[in-house]
């Protein structure tokens, strides 16, 4: 399979990004990468490194999508820029059956809806991050931004493609779904809480276990945590925040304990890495979920190992044929057809 990547996105473009590329093909043996940017950067980095030169193309394209840019009008007007060419080549070539990148989040959103297009009965694709969780396992979280302004059915679809990317991605059989609200009883929430309560109640192909607050979205009991994109950005920021401000603290607060700090923090040096790779929330990228072919928005801070491991999760998710299971299960819901 061939995979493209956006060179050009993130903080640490191009050199970090290509060295994740070279990485991929280095170490999977089924994998391919297509390169997507500025040819003779790209040509540079590579240069420097030892990798498989029948395993990675590059695709030349001449302008980059900044983070401060509005995506709409960035992506009709750069349309030579990494992120387009990607796009375009993602939907127009067959051996190409995935993208990742690093780049503006509202550029890939963009670019995915407009140059790749839904699946058919699809009313709103959604991005849907992991989350580190306290049992040691990923929940998703769907919708964190895709759709500020949205409605039930929008949810409905949301809760069906959460579920099949965690059957996918991690093999749970029957994943439980939970609805964001203010409280875990069925009459809690406003009008539109209810209504997507009621909508996803009825959904057989899905294992809907009711409403859950917010507090627990990092516990572990449930495997999706299904939102609109408001609430979801919200939640996924302050976990995001309480995770990065507990890492400051830990440091500030060892620190203050002088030379018994720094003892004590020998003798569980092995620990505090454990635990911050279990809270690693950049880890993985965060799929958009409801176009036509997969496609993984990582982290703006990636490094080389972050792109590693979204091709890892990429393949995983093309080899376990989650785009053909999710088109399926929305064929089973009343009203799916295009607006």
């Amino acid at each position: 399979m061939k995979i493209a990547i956006d060179a050009f996105g993130g903080d640490h473009s191009p050199e970090e990004i290509v060295k994740g590329a070279i990485t991929s093909v280095n170490l999977i043996d089924d994998v391919e990468i297509a390169l997507v940017g500025k040819e003779e950067k790209i040509k540079e980095i590579l240069a420097e490194y030892g990798y498989n030169g029948n395993k990675i193309e590059i695709v030349n394209a001449t302008e980059v999508i900044s983070n401060d840019e509005s995506p709409t009008v960035a992506i009709r007007q750069k349309k030579d820029s990494s992120i387009v060419v990607a796009f375009d080549a993602l939907k127009n070539r067959d051996d190409i059956v995935g993208l990742i990148s690093a780049g503006s989040t509202g550029a890939v959103l963009t670019a995915a809806t407009l140059r790749l297009g839904r699946i058919k009965g699809v009313l709103r694709p959604a991005l849907a991050p992991e989350l580190p969780n306290l049992m040691g396992s990923k929940t998703l979280l769907i919708d964190s931004g895709a759709n500020v302004d949205a409605k039930p059915e929008y949810l409905v679809q949301f809760a069906i493609m959460g579920s099949e990317y965690m059957k996918a991605m991690h093999s749970i059989k029957n994943p439980r779904v939970a609805l964001v609200s203010v409280g875990t009883e069925d009459h809690k929430g406003n009008e539109f809480t209810h209504e997507v309560f009621a909508r996803l109640k009825e959904l057989k192909n899905i294992n809907f276990v009711g409403n859950m607050e917010a507090r627990d979205a990092l516990s572990g009991k449930y495997d999706v945590i299904v939102c609109d994109g408001f609430t979801g950005n919200v939640l996924l920021k302050s976990a995001e925040c309480g995770v990065d401000s507990l890492n400051k603290i830990m440091k500030e607060e060892i620190l203050k304990l002088g030379f018994k700090g720094k003892l004590g923090y020998l003798l569980l040096k092995k620990a505090f890495r454990k635990t911050k790779e279990r809270i690693n929330y950049t880890s993985v990228g965060a799929a958009f979920l409801g176009v036509q072919k997969l496609v993984l928005k990582s982290h703006g801070s990636s490094k080389a190992e972050t792109i590693y491991s979204c091709v890892l999760q990429l393949r995983g998710l093309y080899k376990a044929k989650m785009i053909e299971n999710l088109t399926a299960n929305l064929k089973q819901i009343e009203g799916g057809a295009n607006e």
